[in-house]
């Protein structure tokens, strides 16, 4: 079974079927694909956890079928429920339609603060554990409409085939595995920030690098951060711009005794409760880089 990476709208992708995942809400790519299926009832494609949904496109997508796999809510879809996912969508695939040979999907986790490199080979892992029970599938393309990220993907999927070893462990041990928690601002000029200055270093010293977008979540938001900061091995917090969300889950990191390390473009953006504090001051993302990779050497 073949996987390739697209740079891509998920509904302008050609397939057999396209898989998509309903967290009893709609996101995404689930959203628009299910808006372009205009389907009267909108239930028709919101199964519950545990169920699915099969709809014929009808000319409406590239694809020639739709699948939503109904899983737990956002907040609960881990590294684990992205690899069962993937091998759910194989299995339902063989037994629903068994004359599909390429599937489409979109990548999980990255959207909602999943270590981004971890979710994917979880996903991947999911597909490569259950190809052996799906032979007539085969092609998986996946679909990533931000270019950079397309790019990132092709390069581990690329080390991962070269190395001829499937990440095995992915999505089964990923819970356990040292992570970091960020904190910062939801802003378009921040995700370079994130990606090249924080999620590098991150991974590079052998750490998970996650962040919970509260625009995207709904629910128990404040559960899953809470939850997430109490495990962390560190909390990196990036207070430029003085945002309230991010001095809220700061306070919540010191008051469970959780290491906090503190950034800022510009100390005047810092408020009184934190000013004495130790902080990290860059001037640009590869500035940043460079200074936590050696605070990270120091705390690892």
């Amino acid at each position: 079974m073949k996987i390739e990476i697209v740079n891509k709208d998920i509904r302008e992708v050609a397939a057999d079927v396209v898989v998509l995942k309903y967290a009893q809400a709609f996101y995404g790519a689930d959203s628009m694909v299910a808006a372009a299926l205009s389907r009267p009832d909108l239930r028709e494609l919101a199964p519950r956890s545990g169920e699915f949904a099969l709809v014929p496109s009808e000319g409406r997508l590239v694809a020639n079928h739709a699948l939503f796999l109904g899983v737990v809510p956002l907040f609960r879809f881990d590294y684990t429920q992205i690899r069962s996912f993937a091998k759910r969508a194989l299995s339902v695939i063989v037994e629903k339609l068994p004359q599909a040979t390429t599937l489409a999907m979109t990548m999980h986790g990255m959207g909602y603060g999943l270590d981004e490199r971890e979710a994917f080979l979880a996903q991947v892992a999911g597909l490569w554990e259950a190809a052996a029970k799906a032979p007539s599938v085969r092609k998986v393309v996946i679909a990533e409409k931000n270019a950079a990220r397309a790019r990132r993907l092709r390069a581990i999927l690329e080390e991962a085939e070269r190395e001829n070893q499937p990440p095995l462990d992915a999505g089964m041990t990923s819970q356990d595995k040292p992570h970091v928690f960020v904190a910062m601002p939801f802003s378009k000029k921040f995700d370079d920030v994130y990606v090249f200055g924080i999620q590098g270093p991150v991974n590079d010293a052998g750490l998970l690098c996650e962040r919970v977008d509260m625009v995207t979540f709904t629910g128990d938001i404040l559960e899953r951060i809470k939850t997430r900061i109490q495990t962390a091995t560190l909390v990196i917090a990036d207070l430029s711009g003085a945002n309230a969300n991010v001095y809220l889950e700061v306070g919540y990191a010191w008051g469970v005794g959780r290491p906090t390390l503190l950034l800022t473009q510009d100390l005047e953006d810092l408020k009184f409760d934190v000013i004495g504090q130790q902080c990290l001051v860059y001037e640009s993302i590869l500035d940043l880089s460079q200074k936590l990779r050696k605070c990270l050497e120091e705390l690892t």
